[in-house]
């Protein structure tokens, strides 16, 4: 089997390892020059990092590598089985390089795209034959992560989704499958944790330290301004603000104006050397963590990804089973949210959402029918 990736960074190199080592011939395609050049280099030295941990021997990594081969024209993809595109989220320049592909590889070619944030059922109507187009979004990096998200467009052909899971199965991943809405599962169940945190700052309760402490001290890796800080908030907040346009500006989803001043000042992150954290001079701040409010913290976010999560699956969006699957492959959640929900027990989560209504009077607090009902058992 042949796979075709259009796009040789990051991600279009991961994904093309990811498939050979599966065992796939794979063409990767970038119109850059000097990213054809160094691509193979920094796969041998991924495949290198596998040997090193026993994980594959030399003799793997050498047969893997020679399956991967780096095309200077698009036409050399022609006979590929699928297409993965990877290059720059621009629904316009996608399209154009869609349209491109469609006119080289045969009918019978799986087209698909890795964007995180775009309309799958928008890019497949740049082509003739939309029915063969498919979302199958990875996370970053490729080879490590074990999610990928699924996702037919409304045109795709009914039978397509089930091959593509198959696919993405025998590559040793997780798929699920979400419907095509903003931020499929991940990027759209994943925004309280950001902005809730962001709230519980704006209106004074707890420093940056003492919310990122409440919830690193409850298992996750990352508190959410060092994650953050981590992704870059020009990514971050350009993903809640999308999200946030997408669902027709539900105030669940609106950003934060504190994150969008960071971005404004060029604060970007770690990539910067600055953002909620300053990494130029780091400073010991285990002295200004304030621990009697950890737990209401740790509510308070836990609390909105749980609804958020029943409200995903609620909406149709995925089974109960993906957005689990989801959270802890995708983003490393220590355990799914439903599950976690069931834990604290619904009911008290239910009544803790129902008092935050109550009191702030905004509908981003508002219950998800699916956890009333689950509370109610």
């Amino acid at each position: 089997m042949k796979l075709a990736v259009i796009g040789a960074g990051a991600m279009g190199s991961g994904i093309g390892q990811v498939a050979a080592m599966a065992g796939w011939e794979v063409y990767l395609y970038d119109s850059n020059v000097a990213t054809r050049a160094k691509v193979l280099m920094d796969i041998s030295i991924s495949l290198g990092r596998f040997a090193a941990k026993g994980k594959i021997s030399q003799e793997d990594s050498a047969s893997m590598l020679g399956r991967i081969y780096i095309c200077e024209s698009m036409q050399t993809i022609a006979d590929a089985d699928m297409v993965i595109e990877a290059i720059i989220e621009d629904a316009a320049i996608k399209k154009s390089v869609f349209q491109q592909i469609e006119a080289i590889v045969s009918d019978r070619c799986i087209i698909a795209t890795n964007t995180s944030s775009l309309s799958v059922t928008s890019l497949a109507s740049a082509l003739e034959f939309p029915d063969r187009f498919i979302g199958v979004h990875f996370f970053n990096p490729p080879v490590l992560m074990q999610l990928v998200e699924v996702v037919p467009a409304v045109q795709t052909d009914k039978d397509l989704p089930l091959r593509v899971v198959k696919i993405t199965e025998s590559w040793g991943k997780t798929p699920v499958l979400a419907r095509d809405t903003p931020g499929f599962i991940v990027n759209k169940v994943a925004r309280p944790f950001y902005s809730e945190a962001i709230r519980i700052l704006e209106e004074g309760i707890a420093n940056i330290e003492t919310i990122d402490h409440a919830m690193t001290q409850n298992g996750f890796r990352m508190g959410p301004f060092t994650l953050m800080d981590f992704i870059g908030h020009d990514v971050n907040y350009r993903v809640t603000e999308s999200v946030w346009k997408s669902f027709f500006y539900d105030s669940r989803y609106r950003p934060s104006f504190t994150q969008l001043r960071l971005m404004e000042a060029g604060f970007l992150g770690k990539k910067s050397g600055r953002g909620f954290y300053n990494y130029q001079q780091p400073e010991n701040n285990s002295d200004n963590i304030d621990k009697s409010k950890i737990e209401m913290i740790f509510m308070r976010i836990i609390s909105m990804l749980i609804n958020e999560a029943a409200d995903t699956v609620y909406q149709n969006i995925c089974t109960a089973e993906d957005v689990s699957n989801a959270m802890r492959l995708g983003v490393n959640y220590p355990k799914g949210l439903l599950e976690w929900g069931q834990e604290l027990g619904y009911d008290n989560v239910v009544g803790y959402l129902d008092s935050l209504h109550q009191l702030y009077g905004e509908e981003r607090y508002r219950v998800s029918p699916f956890l009333r009902r689950l509370a109610q058992k």
